[in-house]
């Protein structure tokens, strides 16, 4: 698979392949691709280059509040500087603050669990779990409850590409970063300099397990309420599913994850965020996915809000959700490496379409940029987007720009009852002459022309012969501006209908600050002279 960026990882190497859902495995790649002009970005802000600057390392690792405390493993260098290595415990047992502390880098060396997991309900003396969460055999009584909190600026980083962090049911991450200070998961080649604008793959990333619905069961039933689901890749269990769909996995805010989607086992790899079966008690929000070699984030089940969400460079789909999720999200922001992923955004319900909860993903006010086709896209979702059966889809406020592709396809693999459906009000596409696709090889596969009803250019503000005039890549023209927006607070008491003045899009007069900062640029897209370079590590 020519396509994906080898990199040397200290201490071991790695091939990153990507999925292209919870029931395919892709193999991005690029060929015959037309090159053609999009909203114009600005340059990335350059690495920085040595100078009397340089970070230098800290003296020691810190005393945490776990008895296994963190292994001091020398230090290492990369154009930023020299850092301290501090490789946490493989189980974080008890709740632990990882703090910020200059010249310090935190190190994952392989899976990373935190807490032990507490079972498809919270056990109690009576009825005790036997976990199956490695180095957790004991029946536990009660959830581990620990919290593994990580200060603003903390940056954290993969030693091997096997790494990837865990948090287990019954246990929460609390990673509230700040616009100035944001909190970066990446890998060692990005410390070391290595990498480039087309790395990928180079660890695992970070895995949210929780006790919301999900279906497409590996133990229980849907049923019989009992339905959970193992992580994808896994060597030793990682469980998820339940029965609260208001579960607290925790905290993600002001996050960056970049490099991630290396292959665990059996083809198969994880993304830069995967919630399973996380609930409405989950916060995330100020979120980015730089260049995962997989998707970008995937939901498998659960009932979650998210706002703020930055997909950059995803090698498969900019969003993915499946197997029973039901996902809000306002302020979407997805962006494609040119030639290279597969769809903006995969909805479906992973082939089981008789299962309930369906699918369900409501967006509110996003920008999706496909700048070319892919040879994967072209051999998997066919289309800027895909939604597949027993998933519904709502749309409102958007702009898909992807000039060398059809926008939307869905397929079908079941009864009537069970299709797909989608909802679009003030949604705006700019394609290729074909505009839609419809298929499926189940009792009532759909039709080009039954997408292109479901769409409805012409009604409720929607358009699909739009012409693009954004600025700095994703900011709002004069075209973006003159489409009336509608009202998303009927959806949800999640979704509001500010700030004012209320437009299209993501970012307009007025609404142009909210992801400075705390992203990273690279020559898929630019945030701004605040935001450092995504192949540099933040020094502040």
């Amino acid at each position: 698979m020519n396509h994906i960026t080898r990199s040397l990882i200290v201490g071991s190497s790695a091939l990153a392949l990507a999925s292209c859902g919870a029931d395919q495995i892709a193999s991005p790649g690029t060929s015959g691709n037309v090159t053609i002009n999009l909203p114009p970005a600005p340059a990335p802000t350059p690495t920085p280059t040595p100078t009397s600057t340089l970070v230098t390392p800290a003296g020691a690792c810190p005393t945490i509040a776990d008895p296994q405390g963190l292994t001091d493993s020398g230090t290492i260098s990369g154009p930023t500087g020299t850092y301290r290595v501090c490789t946490l415990p493989s189980r974080v047992s008890v709740s632990t603050t990882l703090p910020k502390i200059s010249g310090l880098l935190y190190r994952l060396n392989g899976r990373v669990d935190v807490g032990c997991d507490g079972g498809f309900a919270a056990p109690t003396a009576t009825t005790p779990y036997a976990s199956t969460t490695v180095g957790c055999t004991a029946p536990l009584t009660a959830d581990t409850n620990v919290t593994l909190t990580i200060a603003p600026g903390v940056i954290v980083y993969a030693g091997a590409g096997q790494s990837w962090l865990a948090v287990n049911r019954g246990n929460k991450i609390d990673a509230s970063g700040s616009a100035t200070q944001p909190i970066v998961f990446t890998s060692s080649d990005n410390v070391a300099g290595f990498n480039n604008d087309q790395s990928i793959g180079q660890w695992g990333g970070v895995v949210l397990l929780g006790r919301a619905r999900v279906t497409d069961c590996r133990f229980g039933t849907v049923a019989a309420g009992t339905c959970e689901r193992d992580t994808e890749g896994a060597t030793e269990r990682a469980l998820y599913g339940g029965a609260n769909d208001a579960y607290n996995a925790g905290t993600m805010r002001y996050v960056q994850i970049r490099y991630s989607g290396f292959v665990l086992s059996a083809n198969n790899e994880l993304q830069a965020l995967t919630a399973e079966g996380v609930g409405s008690g989950t916060t995330i929000e100020y979120f980015q996915s730089h260049n995962s070699s997989d998707d970008a984030a995937e939901f498998f089940g659960g009932n979650l809000n998210v706002k703020y969400y930055v997909a950059t460079g995803a090698d498969d789909d900019s969003l993915d959700v499946d197997t029973g999720a039901r996902l809000n999200v306002q302020h979407a922001l997805m962006v494609q490496r040119a030639g290279q992923g597969d769809t903006l955004m995969e909805i479906d319900s992973n082939g089981l379409e008789g299962d309930t909860p369906r699918t369900n993903l409501k967006v509110v006010n996003f920008i999706g940029i496909q700048p070319q086709t892919s040879s994967n896209n072209e051999a998997n979702g066919k289309a800027a987007v895909l939604y597949r059966g027993n998933a519904d889809v709502t749309l409102y406020n958007g702009v898909i720009v992807a000039p060398n592709n059809e926008c939307i396809r869905m397929t079908s693999n079941a009864s009537a009852a069970n299709r797909a459906t989608l909802a679009a009000r003030s949604v705006v596409l700019q394609c290729a002459a074909t505009k839609y696709i419809g298929d499926g090889s189940g009792a009532a596969p759909f039709t080009a022309a039954e997408v292109a009803t479901a769409f409805g250019s012409g009604s409720n503000n929607n358009t699909d012969a739009f012409t693009n005039t954004l600025t700095a890549l994703f900011v709002n023209g004069a075209n973006e501006d003159a489409v009336v927006a509608t009202d998303p607070t009927a959806l949800s008491s999640f979704f509001s209908a500010t700030p004012t003045p209320y437009r299209i899009g993501v970012a307009w007069s007025g609404n142009t600050s909210w992801y400075t900062g705390w992203t990273c640029n690279s020559a898929t897209a630019s945030f701004g002279a605040a935001s450092s370079a995504c192949t540099s590590l933040p020094t502040t």
